[in-house]
């Protein structure tokens, strides 16, 4: 077990490493281009390989390492098999969408008469340098999954490290010579520096079964097209959400720098998100597996109450104090160059909304595993669709006129909040899975700490405001982070005396 934890330590390090460049990534953007079209086009034309990585390339490899598991699977035949059609699938939607950048480019911008044919034109030639990297992001999904399936986590952690880094390094080291179309350049080369890492680790492998191609049919490849489809479209809510924001953000016609500000909202908030429901999802989910198994519902339904719960204790506290200093928060990460003080204040109110859907996000990826485990992979995916790409485009449009780009967030919003409402009301009359005891006294002792946090991190946000924002962001961190430690310490909130009385007693341990 301490061996276990000590890798998942490890990869979540490296992950949180490779998040951070990539968020560094958004920094420079906003450094070197600020709002203008030129930071729009580097966003939109990044905006599909990006969701086919993470989607498309993620439900396959989720798909794969399910069916490679399998006793009745002939692994060396499959994993052929299944490199094929991932490639298949990779050459063939990428030259689709190649084919058709003409008339996405003009969709995009029709409602916005006022961009320079300029932008237009650099929005292609982005795009052209970098869908072409899709095959290789998406075939690097896959490479990365049968490398987990030998327990070679580290080497496909490294791999996202190694693809940010260079995407970083190349796109502004060339940015000084030939302007933003180095970032589409970088995204290409990046991506086959990635996969040829990858290829490299695997080959390395004693145990590992050959790459090649094999266009025969068998039940098992059936099976991975009845997974994969439900799979990304359950799984991947938070990147289709990414992608329709984007998309709409042209589409409705907010015209300059409406895509730029709703990637930098959207960023800000993805980061603590991805990394909060990941800490939770690493430590329960095996444990679920294996409850699931042994058919130990009651386990299952603690899991599930306990799991929602620390999802209250984390993204609460973190949605409460980025909320409130919002402003701050961009001000210290964004507000250089030309990144100006405009912008913050465009990016503020957009990032405020987004910040209210994070803990329903988080809660609706939590749930939807408890779905998986079940086999139900039906029930998520009918709610995304409706969610995702009814409810949130309609608040969209509706909204659009009243309040302008913050249409995009409120869309994200109250759509994930209908998608958590739907999720646990299915899941209570379904299997039986509830929130909590019932016990209203607990509920009482929850929520009086966190309406506490909320008061103190306004009136800090408020009033303890400085001339130098680092100031003011540490300020306002410190105070945040003992009122909230101390507020749950004084209303005993079990979770949190457990962890603090583990570090005690590992401490004295060692005298």
């Amino acid at each position: 077990m301490n061996k276990f934890l000590k890798i998942v330590g490890a990869v979540a390090i490296i992950n949180i490493a490779a998040r951070i460049f990539g968020f560094f990534r958004e920094m420079a953007v906003g450094y070197q281009y600020g709002f203008s079209y030129a930071a729009d086009s580097i966003f939109t034309a990044y905006m599909v390989p990006n969701f086919l990585y993470l989607v498309v390339g993620g439900a396959f490899t989720t798909a794969v390492i399910s069916l490679y598991n399998r006793k009745t699977t002939n692994q060396s035949e499959f994993v052929k098999q299944s490199f094929t059609i991932v490639l298949t699938s990779g050459i063939v939607m990428t030259a689709v969408l190649l084919l058709f950048t003409d008339p996405i480019i003009k969709m995009l911008f029709e409602n916005n008469e006022d961009i320079a044919p300029d932008a237009i034109e650099l929005t292609k030639h982005l795009f052209y340098w970098m869908m072409p990297s899709s095959i290789f992001l998406i075939l690097a999904s896959y490479y990365s999954g049968l490398l987990n399936v030998h327990n070679k986590f580290h080497l496909s952690s490294f791999s996202i490290l190694i693809y940010n880094v260079a995407f970083l390094v190349i796109a502004v080291a060339l940015s000084f010579v030939i302007g933003p179309i180095a970032y589409g350049i970088s995204a290409f080369a990046s991506s086959i520096i990635m996969i040829y890492f990858l290829i490299v680790g695997y080959r390395k492998l004693d145990s590992s079964h050959p790459i090649g191609i094999s266009f025969k049919r068998d039940a098992t490849t059936k099976d991975l097209w009845i997974m994969v489809v439900p799979i990304m479209i359950g799984g991947g809510t938070i990147q289709i959400y990414a992608m329709l924001q984007r998309f709409f953000a042209q589409l409705l016609g907010f015209g300059e720098s409406a895509i730029s500000v709703v990637n930098y909202a959207s960023r800000l908030t993805q980061f603590p998100q991805t990394i909060l429901i990941t800490a939770v999802t690493t430590v329960i989910y095996p444990i679920l597996s294996r409850k699931e198994a042994e058919d130990d519902h009651e386990s299952i339904k603690s899991l599930y109450s306990r799991g929602l719960r620390y999802l209250v204790l984390l993204m609460i506290p973190v949605s409460i104090f980025a909320y409130f200093y919002a402003e701050n928060i961009i001000q210290v990460i964004f507000e250089y160059g030309n990144f100006t003080k405009e912008g913050t204040k465009l990016t503020t109110p957009v990032m405020q909304i987004f910040v209210l859907s994070m803990f329903f996000l988080a809660a609706n990826t939590y749930i939807t595993r408890f779905y998986y485990a079940k086999g139900d992979s039906i029930a998520p995916v009918i709610f995304s669709i409706v969610n995702v790409f009814i409810v949130n485009i309609a608040v969209m449009y509706l909204l659009a006129d009243s309040t302008g780009v913050n249409s995009i967030a409120w869309g994200t919003l109250i759509s994930s909040v209908v998608n958590t409402v739907l999720l646990i009301i299915y899941a209570h009359f379904r299997y039986g899975l509830k929130l909590g005891n019932g016990k209203l006294k607990d509920f009482f002792k929850l929520s009086i700490p966190l309406i506490l946090i909320g008061c103190i991190t306004y009136l800090s946000s408020k009033y303890l405001v400085f001339d130098y924002k680092w100031v003011t962001f540490i300020t306002g961190l410190v105070i945040f982070s003992v009122s909230t430690i101390g507020l749950f310490m004084l209303f005993r909130i079990k979770e949190v005396e457990d962890y603090i009385n583990g570090i005690k007693k590992k401490y004295f341990s060692n005298k």
